[in-house]
């Protein structure tokens, strides 16, 4: 394949290595594109261990060579197509190398890295393998999507990939490159209800003597009694914290992120939305813990020196060097605490989700839990902690007095069933 009227730019390097796979030498390649993603090949020579190294070289040498070219000239027709001929590339290239470009300057570096993952482990490789082309894409053809990713994933994250391919379609729409968007005719599978798990008041009294003292101590606290998302907890600043006003003030997090295949941690200074900025109180119990933990931190900086991480210590959630608390730590050990305590096994985020329905329980209207929470809509709120609101349930109990006319009335009632108040 003659390549001399490729530039340099476009080259993509190919690196490999020999490897023996059952007395018979393999090639492993691999590359990486521009947009980071990375590609890997395993290839046989055909050729014996024994005796044949220099001429496996010579074979690895060529291959390298040759997927150069062919990857280059991949990603030359990729660049170069233009708005007339942009209908003939394959849909699975214009999610992949046309529109994620685009939604990167869009949206929160943590946002694209959902979007990445998306389009470069589910979207890109079904329909590149079928060869389907932007111009013939069809609603069946997303609908057949749905059906085969439903057989290994749940329908909440088959809505993800809908999300992602409406915005790209909608793009190209208008840039002009298609007429239409099949997503008008595609219907996201519809979903299985989330119910949460929650700790029951007394579990929660368990729960946070049995932590006492633990590293996850901290993490628990906030996330059951306060409802901090993981993100918030492992963000909080001392500077958030004011001990004269008695208040926490929401307004930094700290997150993982998958960034081109790699995890990266993001600080941010802004919350999830506006409605997750928030300012709380900071109970009597608590501001008592945050003290104590203050001057233990303090008396670590001064026994660690120039070893204590001065930058992170600014953060609450540390450890004796100060360095902060990885977000995965508390998702991972959680769970793991749980059981090896005697506790029904839970996620983090069920915390938050203990939080509302506790506050429930003790007759906080959702409006206010709204608030609390964080919620950047009351909907949000309302569609996924309606069912806990039992308050309002006793005073349709108490409207129905009909069954008082009834034979029922007459029962006697079993002294282990104590009666409802209402």
């Amino acid at each position: 394949m003659n390549t001399t009227h490729l530039q340099e730019q476009e080259k993509i390097k190919v690196a490999g290595h020999l490897e023996e796979k059952r007395g018979i030498y393999q090639m492993l390649l691999s590359w990486k594109l521009p947009d980071g993603t990375r590609g890997r090949k395993s290839l046989s020579t055909g050729l014996p261990v024994k005796g044949n190294k220099k001429r496996a070289e010579m074979v690895l040498r060529e291959k390298c060579a040759e997927m150069e070219d062919t990857l280059s000239i991949e990603l030359r027709d990729k660049l170069t197509a233009t708005p007339g001929n942009m209908g003939n590339m394959l849909f699975a290239d214009f999610m992949e190398y046309r529109w994620l470009p685009v939604i990167k300057t869009e949206v929160k570096l943590t946002t694209y890295g959902g979007y990445w993952l998306n389009v470069t482990s589910a979207i890109a490789p079904w329909f590149r393998e079928r060869g389907i082309l932007l111009k013939n894409l069809t609603a069946d053809d997303i609908k057949d999507f749905y059906t085969e990713q439903l057989q290994r994933i749940k329908a909440t994250s088959v809505h993800k990939y809908h999300a992602n391919m409406h915005k790209a379609l909608k793009y190209a729409v208008a840039k002009g490159w298609i007429e239409h968007s099949v997503m008008e005719k595609v219907k996201r599978p519809k979903a299985e209800r989330f119910v949460g798990k929650f700790l029951r008041q007394s579990e929660a009294v368990e729960l946070f003597e049995a932590v006492r003292d633990h590293k996850l101590e901290l993490g628990v606290i906030l996330g059951a009694f306060y409802g901090l998302r993981r993100g918030e907890v492992v963000g909080l600043k001392w500077s958030a914290i004011d001990f004269e006003a008695n208040t926490i003030t929401i307004e930094h997090t700290v997150t993982t992120a998958y960034f081109e295949g790699k995890s990266v941690i993001i600080e941010d200074d802004t919350t999830k939305s506006k409605s997750s900025f928030r300012t709380l109180p900071l109970v009597p119990q608590f501001r008592a813990k945050l003290l104590e933990l203050r001057d233990e931190q303090e008396g670590y900086r001064k026994l660690c020196g120039k070893m204590y991480d001065r930058e992170q210590g600014q953060y609450i959630y540390v450890n004796p060097m100060g360095k902060r608390i990885r977000p995965d730590y508390l998702t991972t050990e959680f769970p793991k605490f749980m059981e090896e305590h005697g506790f029904r096994r839970m996620r983090y985020h069920d915390l938050r989700h203990s939080c509302a329905s506790l506050l429930l329980a003790n007759g906080v209207s959702l409006k206010q839990i709204q608030e609390w929470l964080g919620h950047s809509d009351f909907a949000i709120t309302a569609n996924t902690y309606a069912h806990l609101e039992f308050n309002s349930k006793l005073q349709s109990a108490k409207a129905m007095t009909w069954i008082e006319k009834t034979s029922l009335a007459q029962l006697p009632q079993p002294d282990c069933a104590p009666p409802v108040q209402i």
